[in-house]
């Protein structure tokens, strides 16, 4: 079932038991990318001129300059004055701040985690069509993931694959960790009931359906948590 995503409010208060999801599509207007591109840093510009075609161009804009006008509302500050460092594997933090957040994006749509004192880790996957996916999961997954992969009827796997996929991946971003890492992280999950992670017990999992043929994962430390789910406009 597709989640539902309330429109965004203008002030955005966040205490230590929320958590923040924000839904966003990149193909903006043309009188949106400017105003977007203006807030982005003099490193974000250039990295955006290195894209050699103009849609992934125009959507890194879109997702750098929401990612800051989201960040900007919690902390009471214009978009460009949002101050970013990276970690050594350059995952990107907030400055100075209690704050901590995590984006992903895939085709037209971003999605935005937001926490207070909490590691969050996200990431959503259009699901496309995969020739390889028995191969992919022999090297990413565990033994028993690819055991239960295969069990499923072949319309089933690619969706299951990508479930595992995305719990994976949101908890390493969460970490800071790299794809290096996918294999040794155990999820459990069926075709009925919701993932699991099993490699940590001190860490919350929600898998999100975003839009059709989209599927998400957020993962947060700690458990108890509240998530609220946000449409930006």
């Amino acid at each position: 079932m597709i989640n539902s995503w309330l429109p965004m409010p203008l002030n955005l208060t966040l205490s230590t038991d929320e958590v923040h999801i924000f839904l966003a599509h990149l193909d903006v207007s043309a009188a949106q990318l400017p105003q977007l591109a203006q807030t982005l840093s003099s490193d974000e510009q250039a990295r955006a001129e290195r894209f050699y075609f103009e849609q992934h161009r125009h959507r890194y804009i879109a997702g750098r300059g929401i990612l800051r006008t989201i960040l900007g509302r919690y902390l009471g500050i214009e978009p460009e004055k949002v101050q970013f460092a990276y970690s050594s594997r350059g995952k990107p933090m907030l400055v100075s701040s209690q704050f901590s957040f995590n984006l992903s994006h895939s085709e037209n749509l971003a999605l935005y985690a937001v926490t207070r004192d909490r590691l969050v880790g996200v990431d959503i996957e259009y699901m496309r069509p995969m020739s390889d996916l028995e191969q992919l999961a022999k090297r990413f997954f565990l033994p028993t993931e690819s055991v239960v992969l295969r069990s499923l009827p072949p319309q089933q796997q690619a969706e299951t694959f990508f479930r595992y996929w995305t719990c994976k991946e949101a908890y390493l971003k969460a970490t800071g960790d790299g794809l290096s890492q996918l294999e040794q992280i155990e999820v459990s999950l069926t075709p009925e009931a919701p993932a699991r992670l099993q490699t940590s017990t001190d860490w919350s999992l929600t898998e999100i359906v975003p839009a059709d043929n989209y599927l998400a994962a957020v993962a947060v430390a700690g458990t108890g948590c509240h998530l609220q789910y946000w449409q930006y406009s």
